[in-house]
Formats: C-alpha cells, structure tokens, sequence
C-alpha cells in the first residue's frame, strides 16, 4: 500500500518567489530552470517508489520495467511505451504522496495491460484501492488555475 514511509530528497531550495514570473499555473509551466531544479528530487522518489512498487508487481504478475525518464510534461503525468519504459513528470515530487503513488501504479501496471480495461483497473487496485478518488483527485488539479496548488505537498 502507498503508506509506507518515504525518504524524499529536501526540497527546501524551493522557493515560489524565485518563480513570481511564471505566467500560467504552475501544473501547467514548462520552465526548464524549474525543471533542472528539481529533476533529480523527482527521480529518487519516483525511483524509491518505483522499487518499493514493483516487490508486490514484479513478483506476483512478473511485471519489470526497463528505462525511467523525468520529463518536464504540460499535459502528462506520466506515460509508458510498448517496451516497458516508464516517462514522469518532474512535477510529481510536488504531489501528495498517495497521488504519486498513484500514478506510478498507473504507469507500472500499463506494462502488463497496455489499455484501461478492468484488467487494468483490477492490476491497480491491488495497490491503490481508491485510485477512483485519486484519479479525479489528479485531474482536478491539473485543471486548476490556483498557482498555489503546488503547496499541496510540500516533500519534507
């Protein structure tokens, strides 16, 4: 389940006011100085969750993955390719913990069931129950204008 606990890199470099000039909502920029800021933050969490994921996936349904790319995405929160390789966007590190989650249970069980059948959505469950609340948890904020958004979750 998603509640284990999380070694999340310190985010407290952080600052909104170093991004005052951004224009749109934060969920919705594309800053690379954002982006090459908290590239590497978004990678050991994804990694660690990734890991921590894959001991119920890989063993019981031999699921593996094979390349993870961080991404500085508009529209995606993640994505995966017919050979397993697995694309986030760097923005999840700034998620709440239960959404990160979920979207990375999303893109894992994608490797096995590359639709969204109810193969797919019984793949997700075992991990994520209440990934229905979740997913539209996801795509509320992704239509969000509140530039604050980003305080969600702040990784500490």
């Amino acid at each position: 389940m998603y509640t284990e606990a999380m070694n999340i890199p310190n985010l407290d470099r952080f600052s909104y006011d170093k991004f005052s000039y951004l224009r749109r909502p934060f969920f919705l920029t594309r800053s690379r100085k954002l982006y090459e800021m908290n590239k590497e933050a978004a990678r050991a969490v994804i990694e660690e969750r990734l890991s921590h994921f894959m001991v119920h996936y890989g063993g019981r349904h031999n699921i593996s993955v094979g390349r993870i790319a961080i991404r500085n995405q508009k529209s995606r929160w993640g994505s995966c390719s017919k050979k397993g390789n697995l694309n986030f966007n760097y923005k999840l590190v700034f998620m709440p913990p239960e959404i990160r989650d979920y979207v990375i249970v999303h893109e894992i069980c994608h490797v096995k069931e590359f639709n969204h059948g109810r193969g797919f959505w019984s793949l997700v469950a075992e991990t994520v129950p209440d990934w229905k609340k979740l997913r539209k948890s996801l795509r509320e904020i992704g239509r969000s204008e509140d530039k604050d958004l980003m305080f969600l979750h702040r990784a500490k």
